[in-house]
C-alpha cells in the first residue's frame, strides 16, 4: 500500500498549490487525466462506442460497491445526492408512517428532498445541532414508532462532524424505520462498511474525497429493502433490459438498478473509475489515521494562534474538516486562492479539508498565510 508521500506524487499540481478543498472537489490526479484522455480517444477512434461506455459505468458501479462492502447489484448509478434521495423518498407511502427524522447538519441537497415530500403526507422533524454536532441521545430520542425514515449524514458538510449513525440504525431497527446515510463527505477518507452500518440506503458521489468528477453518484440499496411503490422517476437505464427499447413496457429490475433513470454521465464514470483506482492503492485505515492527524495538528495550531474554530466538542467525533470561523469566509478564500491555497467557504466558516495527499507542509503554508492575512 502507498505511503502518503507516494500517494501525493500522483497529484502533480500539489507541487505548486495547496489543496484544502476536498470537501468540495478532490485534487486532480494523473489517473484522472489519463481516464479523460481514454474517453476522448474512444470518441475519436470509435465514434459512439456505447459498449465501452456502458462497461465503464459498470466498472464504476463495481468499484464503489467494493469501497463500501456491498455487492454491485446493491448499487444504483445516478447523477447526484438529490436524485438519490428523491428516488428513495418516492418509494415510500407516507400514509402508513409519516415521520422523517433528519438534522440541522444535513446538506440541503438532501434535506430539501425530504421537505418536498410534505405534500405527499410526510412530516419532517429536525434535530438541532449542539456543540458542533448532534448528540446521539437527541437523535435517538426523535426516532419513534411514527418514524418511516431517518436521514443521517456520516459526516456533516458544515464542519466535518461525525454523526451517530450506529446509534441511529440500532434505534431504527427497534421501531421498524428505514435509515438513509449521506456519505458524500466521508467516502474516500473514512472506511465504510454498509454491513456494519446496517443502513438501508447510502449515497456518495465521486467528485469529493473519491477523487473523480461531478455528475455521478452512487445509491446503495440494501438487499431485501421493500418499496411501498415503484420509483417515480425512471428512464431507460431503470429497465430490466435497457436495450430492448420497448416504449410500452415499464419493468423494474429487482436489484438497485430499479432506481436508475436516463443515460448516466459517461465522462463522470471515467472519472469515478480513476479516483477509486487511486484510492485502491492506499489502506483505508491508514488514510483515516493520516487525515485525523492533520486535522488535530491544524486545529491545535489555529487554536494556539487565537483563532475561533467550529468543531465538535468531542475530538473523536471530528471528521476530515477544520471549520475556521471568519467574518467574511468568501473574501478570505479568494485572498488565499490568489496565493495558491484552495479552500472552501460555507456560511460563517472557511472549511479546510484534508486527504491522504495532504501533509504537514500544507498545514504550515495555510497557517503562515492566515497570519499574514490577519496582520493586514
Amino acid at each position: 500500500m502507498r505511503s502518503p508521500a507516494a500517494f501525493r506524487s500522483q497529484f502533480p499540481a500539489l507541487t505548486e498549490s495547496v489543496h484544502l478543498a476536498s470537501c468540495s472537489q478532490g485534487a486532480l490526479s494523473t489517473d484522472l487525466v489519463a481516464q479523460t484522455e481514454e474517453l476522448l480517444w474512444s470518441m475519436r477512434t470509435h465514434g459512439a462506442p456505447w459498449d465501452r461506455w456502458v462497461g465503464k459505468v459498470e466498472e464504476a458501479r463495481a468499484a464503489f460497491a467494493e469501497t463500501i462492502g456491498a455487492r454491485p447489484g446493491e448499487v444504483a448509478v445516478l447523477s447526484n445526492a438529490s436524485e438519490c434521495a428523491y428516488q428513495v423518498a418516492s418509494t415510500q407511502d407516507w400514509s402508513r408512517r409519516s415521520r422523517i427524522v433528519c438534522t440541522d447538519m444535513e446538506f440541503p441537497s438532501v434535506a430539501h428532498v425530504w421537505l418536498g415530500q410534505r405534500p405527499r403526507g410526510a412530516q419532517v422533524h429536525h434535530v438541532a445541532e449542539r456543540d458542533g454536532g448532534v448528540p446521539p441521545e437527541d437523535l435517538v430520542a426523535a426516532v419513534d414508532e411514527r418514524t418511516a425514515l431517518v436521514s443521517c449524514p456520516l459526516v456533516s458538510y458544515r464542519n466535518g462532524a461525525r454523526l451517530p449513525v450506529a446509534e441511529v440504525t440500532a434505534r431504527a431497527r427497534e421501531v421498524g424505520a428505514k435509515v438513509f446515510v449521506d456519505a458524500y463527505q466521508a467516502a474516500g477518507v473514512i472506511p465504510i462498511d454498509v454491513r456494519a452500518l446496517d443502513c438501508d440506503y447510502l449515497v456518495a458521489g465521486a467528485l469529493k474525497y473519491l477523487l473523480g468528477l461531478p455528475g455521478i453518484a452512487f445509491l446503495y440499496v440494501r438487499d431485501g429493502v421493500r418499496d411501498d411503490v415503484a420509483p417515480q422517476l425512471t428512464g431507460w437505464f431503470g429497465r430490466v433490459d435497457p436495450f430492448s427499447f420497448d416504449p410500452r413496457s415499464l419493468d423494474h429490475p429487482a436489484d438497485a438498478r430499479r432506481f436508475e433513470v436516463g443515460t448516466p454521465s459517461i465522462p463522470s464514470a471515467y472519472g469515478a473509475v480513476a479516483g477509486m483506482r487511486v484510492l485502491a492503492g492506499a489502506d483505508p485505515a491508514a488514510v483515516e489515521r493520516h487525515v485525523a492527524g492533520l486535522v488535530d495538528e491544524t486545529a491545535s495550531r489555529l487554536t494556539e494562534a487565537g483563532e475561533r474554530l467550529w468543531l465538535p466538542a468531542d475530538a473523536g467525533a471530528r471528521g476530515p474538516v477544520v471549520a475556521l470561523v471568519d467574518p467574511d469566509p468568501d473574501r478570505l478564500a479568494g485572498w488565499l486562492a490568489r496565493r495558491g491555497i484552495v479552500t472552501s467557504p460555507r456560511g460563517h466558516v472557511l472549511r479546510l479539508s484534508f486527504h491522504y495527499y495532504n501533509d504537514g507542509s500544507d498545514v504550515a503554508a495555510f497557517c503562515s498565510a492566515l497570519a499574514e492575512y490577519r496582520a493586514g
